[in-house]
């Protein structure tokens, strides 16, 4: 994969922490699988279902805080 060149490039704050926000689910994933992104064992379908899966993960979290924000709005 090719590298961007950054030079004289300096992100903001956001990108920088969502940079780091990355790299620390990376070594959390790592250290809880055993795996990276790069592994090569699963088949593209395993890949849309865990895909899926975290997209109605997602939904959950979303469904809570609209849940929880129309209680305060009341």
């Amino acid at each position: 994969m090719n590298k961007i060149n950054y030079e004289g490039f300096q992100p903001d704050s956001v990108v920088r922490r969502v940079n780091e926000k990355f790299v620390s689910r990376a070594e959390v994933g790592y250290a809880k699988y055993g795996n990276t992104m790069d592994r090569d064992d699963l088949t593209i379908e395993e890949w849309i279902t865990h895909a899926q899966e975290e997209l109605m993960d997602m939904l959950l979290y979303m469904e809570k805080l609209r849940v929880e924000f129309e209680k305060k709005k009341v």
